[in-house]
């Protein structure tokens, strides 16, 4: 579904990604794993359309997509959910959902979504007249995912959904990231530091070290690789 070939970014001087080449197959849960400033984040900000690379390509769906604004990608059903949640702090549960359906114009589809959300995530019905602004961390990583739901993607990228979140609730979120998979078939780029939880879930994985891919295999294989459970795994 996604095709990356030698994709290279900088910022400046600074190479932040060297000739990186990844595929994600559709209905698929693929993960993106290394430590910090490897360049995870960098290549969904660039899959994205919010940072230019200076060589490569990028394929969505037998289409080149490293041309486009992030505006035309996001309509063409690939979403990202940034690192850090970037919710609205000061709109409310209901009016941040509202803000990912925005090139939904049909009011019983949005409500449709609305309700889906609040079956994955009960506590955002919960919260929903509740300013964003004072929901936990955990809380508003459930209020990103659901606004990228919102927009009813077809591919979900998602930047460290565990960071800063209590170990209980995010053992919970990634049992509803699996779910919506197998639920609605969406594709899944995860990027995450827990490598051990990301590995759990993924039925591939990419590992990035200074901006290079330095191994690829199916997820149960990495979570063998020595190298692997060195780095990554805690030995």
């Amino acid at each position: 579904m996604l095709t990356i070939q030698n994709l290279v970014v900088s910022y400046g001087a600074i190479r932040a990604l060297h000739d990186v080449s990844l595929t994600v197959p559709e209905k698929s849960i693929v993960t993106l794993i290394g430590s910090n400033g490897a360049g995870k984040s960098t290549t969904l900000r660039t899959v994205s359309g919010l940072v230019k690379p200076q060589g490569g390509s990028i394929t969505y769906q037998g289409e080149r997509i490293d041309g486009l604004k992030a505006c035309n990608i996001v309509a063409r059903g690939l979403c990202h959910v940034p690192e850090g949640r970037m919710v609205f702090a000061n709109l409310t549960v209901h009016e941040n959902l509202a803000m990912g359906a925005y090139l939904n114009h049909d009011r019983a589809a949005i409500r449709r979504e609305r309700d889906y959300v609040f079956s994955v995530f009960p506590r955002l019905a919960e919260r929903e007249k509740q300013h964003a602004g004072t929901l936990s961390g955990g809380e508003q990583q459930m209020l990103s995912i659901g606004r990228a739901l919102m927009g009813r993607p077809k591919f979900l990228m998602l930047d460290e959904p565990s960071l800063g979140i209590a170990p209980l609730l995010v053992k919970s979120i990634f049992r509803q990231i699996v779910e919506i998979n197998r639920e609605r078939g969406i594709t899944i780029l995860l990027v995450e530091q827990n490598a051990n939880l990301a590995l759990e879930i993924a039925s591939f994985g990419f590992v990035l070290e200074t901006g290079r891919v330095i191994l690829q295999n199916d997820a149960a294989a990495l979570r063998a690789d020595p190298q692997v459970r060195s780095a990554y795994l805690g030995g």
